[in-house]
């Protein structure tokens, strides 16, 4: 009788066991379906809600004024790109024009031609040609010299972009300075080198740094494009005031004057 009841004691324990290794598995497993859930529920951040949070965590000072140089820089470099794109013109084709018009109809047919075409070539041109009655070295003169004031309105306010580019990584390394005095200063202030007492001033000072580092990486792409596009037009004003000259002497040579 108690060699049976033994046996009727175990086989009750081996039925117990896997029920409960069966109710662990099935405990894990809504765990981990329960886990999977939270993390699927909770909504990912956007670029722009993430740009946002980093920069209020920057610091409404130093950030600030390192987006008021964004905004400044930008807008100059677009004010910038718009004028030179409507500043480049066909100069090939203009001096076709000016030459189909000077051997056809004089200088002022090729004047005429000059004030309906804009650009600075145009306006070179135009000015060679007024001065064409004077001789040709007074017209060079001219051509040279209205060059020189064309550059200058090509590259207006340029160096403001400039400015802006150095301005910006010089302001988040400020910042950085600034932040990180502050972590020092609550070190002192606690008497211990507590991680949670510098992390903030740390977090601010690399923040700073990385928005002033982006601002300057964005202008500079948009100054470059501007200073291509500015060396661009002066090699084709360059190139447009000799191609006059050559014009005005074969003029005068054809019509002896």
């Amino acid at each position: 009788m108690v060699f049976v009841g033994t046996l009727n004691a175990n086989a009750a324990t081996a039925q117990t066991m896997p029920t409960s290794s069966q109710a662990l598995v099935t405990a894990a497993t809504v765990s981990f379906i329960q886990d999977e859930t939270t993390t699927a529920a909770e909504p990912e951040k956007g670029f722009h809600q993430e740009l946002k949070e980093r920069f209020v965590e920057g610091g409404p000072g130093f950030m600030g004024i390192v987006l008021l140089c964004l905004i400044l820089g930008l807008a100059i470099a677009i004010e910038r790109i718009i004028y030179l794109n409507l500043s480049t013109t066909n100069t090939q084709k203009l001096a076709q024009d000016v030459e189909d018009a000077l051997n056809s109809g004089g200088i002022e047919a090729a004047k005429e031609v000059c004030r309906n075409t804009k650009g600075p070539v145009a306006s070179i041109y135009y000015q060679g040609l007024d001065r064409a009655h004077e001789g040709i070295d007074i017209a060079e003169k001219a051509v040279v010299a209205y060059g020189g004031v064309q550059m200058g309105q090509l590259e207006k306010n340029v160096s403001w972009i400039s400015l802006f580019i150095a301005l910006a990584p010089m302001l988040g390394f400020m910042g950085t300075v600034i932040g990180m005095i502050i972590a020092f200063d609550k070190i002192q202030a606690a008497g211990d080198m507590n991680p949670s007492l510098v992390a903030g001033g740390i977090k601010v000072a690399l923040l700073t740094t990385v928005f002033g580092l982006i601002v300057a990486i964005i202008l500079q792409i948009f100054y470059n494009y501007i200073i291509a596009k500015i060396d661009s037009i002066v090699n084709s004003m360059e190139d447009a005031s000799i191609t006059l000259i050559d014009m005005l002497f074969d003029y005068k040579q054809k019509n002896k004057i």
